[in-house]
């Protein structure tokens, strides 16, 4: 991973593996972290990951490390357009899109960690960075 990034955004997957200590995730925050880049969620995304079988004390200390963005109304607005422009369904891919959102409107250059590269790829096109988890 030789690109330098100024932004990491973590979906519910990347935040659920943080949280799980899965030795790829960890050694990728290393290096994110090592390059300053900041670390970010979605608060939507903590409600995607706030499961019965989530530990709560992880996913405080993780969320205490990264900053967390508000949807707000125009967030929200911004990602209808594009699940819009990509042709997708909201009841599928909503948060998804307030996640690509997020990553569109901060410092780039943006990577995102994600399990579902085709879907972001679809709503962010080249304009990030997609790093599989």
């Amino acid at each position: 991973m030789s690109d330098r990034f100024e932004t990491v955004v973590l979906d519910a997957q990347g935040l659920s593996a943080w949280i799980a200590q899965d030795r790829k995730v960890l050694a990728m925050l290393q290096v994110f972290h090592g390059m300053g880049a900041d670390l970010v969620v979605g608060a939507n995304t903590i409600v995607e990951v706030g499961h019965a079988r989530v530990d709560l004390p992880r996913l405080d200390w993780a969320l205490s490390r990264v900053k967390v963005e508000p949807v707000t109304e125009s967030s929200a607005r911004a990602a209808a357009g594009l699940l819009k422009a990509a042709g997708l369904h909201g009841h599928t891919y909503a948060i998804d899109a307030t996640v690509a959102e997020t990553a569109l409107r901060r410092p780039g250059p943006v990577a995102i960690l994600t399990s579902d590269v085709d879907g972001m790829a679809r709503l962010c096109g080249d304009r990030v960075r997609l790093v599989a988890v």
